[in-house]
């Protein structure tokens, strides 16, 4: 018995599709691959994330979008879908969809144990091939813990990590700060 082989998509094909479906999907290399829900936990993190940076944002020329807004990484063909994603200035989309965003300033990613290999990995490979991206975080859903990387002039990127609800990661390309309390207010860790 064969298995049978997998269709494969166009860039447009996928884009037409997800825009009726009910349910998420990222797409690479002519593939679609289905998003499966979030936790309680992963889903007040992003929310908080969100929440904090909106509340800075006020009367700033900056955007922030939770979950629902698809990235495009032209470089590499990746379609996807970030947690969080922050910007200030001019936001710039893919078609007069204004779904698909191509310069995030900022990506956050709340670390989820099916995806957090490809969120540190391959994804983030991706990520680093968005010339407008300054910053990418990690947020663990199980402990207080943050890793913020920085992306540095000689396109080297500069890890920093924090694992206390008393401390806060600074965000310098949107002049935003991020504090562990209110990433994680509500959220019932390590259960």
């Amino acid at each position: 018995m064969s298995s049978q082989p997998q269709p494969r998509y166009t860039p447009q094909e996928y884009l037409a599709l997800e825009r009726k479906a009910e349910h998420r999907s990222e797409y690479f290399a002519g593939e679609i691959f289905a998003m499966s829900g979030a936790s309680e936990r992963h889903n007040l993190i992003a929310l908080n994330v969100a929440a904090s940076l909106h509340a800075q944002f006020r009367n700033r020329s900056c955007k922030v979008y939770a979950s629902d807004m698809r990235v495009k990484v032209s470089a590499t063909g990746l379609y996807t879908y970030p947690d969080v994603v922050a910007l200030c200035g001019e936001p710039q989309f893919d078609d007069e969809q204004k779904d698909t965003l191509l310069n995030p300033t900022v990506i956050i990613e709340v670390l989820s144990p099916s995806t957090e290999a490809y969120d540190r990995g391959d994804k983030f490979g991706h990520y680093r091939k968005l010339a407008s991206l300054a910053e990418y975080v990690l947020i663990s859903q199980d402990k207080p813990h943050v890793e913020h990387y920085v992306r540095q002039p000689d396109n080297q990127w500069l890890l920093s990590e924090a694992s206390s609800l008393q401390d806060s990661v600074q965000l310098p390309s949107i002049n935003c700060t991020l504090v562990l309390a209110e990433i994680y207010e509500k959220v019932e860790l390590g259960t």
